[in-house]
């Protein structure tokens, strides 16, 4: 019996996902843990493994479809002993019909071609007649690969394809999403590709096979011509814009930033920090640690930093829960990277527990993945408070907001030439300032100013980071 491969949920908050891009072939040998796809979740590109064993009988959903939801069937599996051409794929987004629908395409029967399911809706889609096709499957059935053929050689003369079916808007292409990305590679306009899907749509292979020179030139409109390069589309202030679609983790990062500063009410502490101690250490930390290959950056001594305020100040390391808070006795410090995708946030577990080198390590291994797209949920599910730093970019200060359900988050400013009183004179140094996010549900003032001033001498005397 066929096995339905669905559209698995690879976060807990994960309810569609993006097929991003097929990693098997139809009449693939599919093992238990071989690497089939890769999907875009609501946080990250990942990998989607087999747990079945068989051979790839059918692909229901093709790379590049978006929205596609849990559950929904995106490929089929020929058990060991059952045979490809006899797996009957269902329609994207549905589970397998008893039997197909009545259409203009001869059916299989004692009298009619022998077909498989996909190759008969391939013909019915570009209306090809399954009669003038020689079939080169078993016992000469006609697969998908016949109908392809022929439908691209004009040996079985085709009818035309269907013209793209009316839209409400009367301008727009039907076309997949991979053929429009396919399409924006090539610098394809889509208007002039005649589709060969159902109701016209245009597919991948029309686009691939889409020759510039050849295309007829477009007929006039009723109306006035368009121009040939249409006028960027214009706001209600008349400035011109480009229209971006939002990703799966954008459209993340707006709902939860929303929630968050419509139902967290913020508090911001803000202090300065003199770096030079902290330079200093780090200076010869890497002079030490440079035949081990390992290079520690600011950034990871102010990640062991606030782990280390945290245990002095477990206070702060909550979260409100409705009628009850969250005390964690362990720091999982998450630290925003910017992806290609959105801002996400890897997590240093038990940050006060490890050292220096192993922090660091960890960051770069993370921070890669994470600008990959290949952290996997675990790596990024979690964390009981969380890290900004913009220093890198020049930012003097900025305030961070909250990742609910976390009670706070350290925003971390560039470190710069400033004048400051040490030890009762002023000097020139290094300063940065920092400002904490709290939750005030959860996190007095008091407290999350106990927190920064235990940052701060951290940073200000940076041994009881080694120690």
């Amino acid at each position: 019996m066929p096995i339905e491969i669905k559209m698995p949920a690879l976060s807990p908050t994960m309810e569609e996902g993006t097929l991003a891009k097929w990693l098997v072939k139809v009449g693939d040998t599919i093992s238990s843990g071989d690497i089939m796809a890769e999907i875009e979740t609501d946080k990250a590109t990942m990998e989607f493994e087999a747990v079945d064993e068989g051979t790839l009988a059918a692909i229901t959903v093709e790379e590049g479809s978006e929205n596609v939801a849990v559950g929904t069937v995106i490929a089929m599996l020929a058990e060991e002993g059952e045979d490809v051409s006899d797996v009957s794929a269902p329609a994207a987004g549905s589970t397998p019909a008893p039997s197909p629908a009545p259409s203009p395409t001869p059916a299989a029967s004692d009298d009619g071609p022998a077909a498989t399911p996909t190759a008969r809706k391939l013909a019915e889609a570009n209306g090809i007649d399954l009669a003038s096709i020689e079939g080169t499957g078993p016992n000469g059935k006609i697969t998908k690969g016949d109908v392809e053929a022929a439908g691209g050689s004009g040996d079985s003369a085709p009818a035309p394809a269907p013209a793209p079916a009316p839209t409400p808007s009367g301008d727009r292409v039907i076309a997949s999403p991979l053929a429009k990305r396919i399409a924006e590679q090539k610098g394809i306009d889509l208007s002039a590709v005649t589709g060969s899907g159902p109701n016209g749509r245009i597919v991948k292979a029309d686009v691939e096979s889409f020759d510039p020179a050849s295309a007829p030139a477009p007929a006039p409109a009723e109306s006035a011509p368009a121009p040939a390069a249409a006028a960027a589309p214009a706001n209600d202030y008349d400035a011109p814009y480009e229209e971006q679609k939002l990703n799966n983790v954008r459209k993340v990062i707006a709902r939860r930033l929303t929630e968050a500063k419509q139902t967290v009410p913020h508090i911001y502490l803000t202090v300065d920090v003199r770096l030079d101690p902290l330079l200093k250490l780090r200076k010869q930390l890497n002079e030490s640690l440079e035949a081990d290959g390992v290079k520690l950056s600011v950034n990871d001594l102010i990640i062991k930093a606030l782990a280390r305020a945290l245990q002095r100040e477990p206070q702060c390391n909550v979260s409100f829960q409705g009628d009850v808070m969250h005390q964690y006795t362990r720091q999982d410090v998450s630290v925003a990277v910017a992806a290609p995708s959105g801002l996400i946030t890897p997590i240093i577990r038990d940050a006060g527990r490890k050292g220096l080198a192993e922090i660091s390590n960890e960051m770069k291994e993370l921070a890669g993945k994470a600008r990959e797209g290949k952290l996997q949920p675990h790596e990024y599910q979690g964390g009981t408070v969380s890290l900004s730093n913009l220093g890198m970019f020049g930012t003097k200060q900025f305030d961070a907001v909250i990742n609910p359900p976390q009670g706070m988050i350290l925003a971390v400013g560039a470190g710069e030439q400033r004048p400051y009183v040490v030890d009762g004179a002023l000097q020139v140094a290094t300063v940065m300032s920092v400002t904490g996010s709290f939750d005030h549900r959860a996190i007095d003032g008091v407290d999350g100013a106990k927190l920064l001033d235990q940052f701060r001498s951290l940073i200000e005397n940076p041994m009881g980071l080694v120690v």
